[in-house]
């Protein structure tokens, strides 16, 4: 699990082996996306902005 230093996102852990990525929002959590490319957890863990790559890459792209 990595620790996000991010007001919209807390965490995210990612299981390459099945390809689930688990997201902890403030509030709740986790939720969990299905067939994430391993790509875009580390994109989302070095993004400038988490909330904002959530919104653009993730959000609505992936099944929850």
């Amino acid at each position: 699990m990595v620790n996000l230093n991010s007001s919209a996102i807390v965490a995210a852990d990612y299981d390459p082996a099945s390809r689930h990525l688990y997201i902890w929002f403030p509030n709740n959590g986790p939720y969990t996306f299905y067939g994430v490319p391993e790509r875009v957890f580390y994109g989302l863990i070095s993004a400038s902005s988490a909330g904002s790559y959530y919104n653009q890459y993730i959000r609505g792209q992936y099944s929850a």
